[in-house]
């Protein structure tokens, strides 16, 4: 059986990160699971570097103490950061012990968050993020600038948390056949998470397309796991029919594959997969 033992959740300063912390929380309760909560401190550019470049007309001592002056400026913003990023774990954690996971360690890293995610991948089985980070928060029309890089890096699941949280009673699986798709209903069928709920096996293609060859076969595996599966087949532009279904029969979760790793692959999935993140309203689970 395939088992969570570990989830590993990004929160920053965001409207996102509340939502980040009632998914996980409501992950680790199904899985049993301990949670790592992780915060990434950006590399800031130095103001005392961007004042390197001083002109020589300011006299060697005047130039000196402003060095000092910004060394100092520069210490005191990675002071404050530095406590900001662990009120923001803190505050993290008291939310997840208010939602009973008590398993809860924190972690306050410096770098990028891609990087931190690559390094952190194998000790985790499953990652969540926020849609958007604090940069873009409010732009609807945009991902967040991390969020195409974490899902294209990480090798495990990725859960990205829509901006308010509701609890997960049915779910759209988005099925093409491939083997991120069989990847997704392997993991479904066989972890203790998402055990009876309510699902729908969406194929966009013809009824000789690969997904729908493979349809009955992926409905069957999630059946005998105990599932209420429905099945349909449906023609036209992925992201328009994944996205009609999403808003109207009332998903609560989207599962599907996520960015290919050749760049050719990422030609043909990727842009369906940007789209629906960026304009589905559901958390989206996706799979390698």
């Amino acid at each position: 059986m395939y088992s969570i033992t570990k989830i590993m959740a990004m929160v920053d300063g965001s409207v996102y990160a509340q939502s980040v912390c009632d998914h996980t929380a409501w992950l680790a309760q199904k899985a049993k699971a301990s949670v790592d909560l992780v915060h990434v401190l950006a590399r800031q550019q130095s103001a005392a570097d961007d004042a390197s470049n001083l002109s020589g007309s300011i006299g060697f001592g005047a130039r000196t103490a402003l060095m000092e002056e910004l060394v100092e400026l520069d210490s005191q913003k990675a002071k404050l950061s530095h406590k900001i990023g662990r009120a923001i774990l803190d505050e993290a954690k008291n939310r997840m012990h208010e939602d009973g996971i008590e398993a809860v360690t924190t972690r306050l890293r410096h770098g990028e968050v891609v990087e931190t995610v690559e390094e952190s991948d194998q000790g985790a089985d499953l990652l969540v993020i926020g849609k958007r980070g604090i940069s873009a928060e409010h732009d609807m029309s945009h991902l967040g600038i991390n969020l195409e890089h974490v899902v294209r890096s990480s090798k495990k699941p990725v859960l990205v948390a829509s901006r308010v949280f509701k609890p997960i009673n049915r779910l759209l699986i988005a099925f093409d056949g491939g083997s991120s798709a069989n990847k997704a209903i392997d993991h479904l069928a066989n972890s203790p998470v998402f055990k009876d709920i309510e699902c729908q096996l969406l194929v966009v293609g013809s009824e000789s397309s690969k997904g729908a060859q493979q349809l009955q076969q992926a409905a069957a595996k999630l059946r005998s796991a105990g599932f209420s599966v429905d099945v349909n087949i449906e023609q036209g532009l992925p992201e328009e029919v994944i996205s009609r279904h999403v808003e109207t029969d009332g998903f609560d979760l989207l599962v599907m594959g996520g960015y290919g790793h050749s760049h050719i692959r990422n030609f043909f999935v990727g842009s369906t997969t940007s789209a629906m993140l960026a304009s589905c309203k559901i958390p989206v689970l996706l799979f390698h």
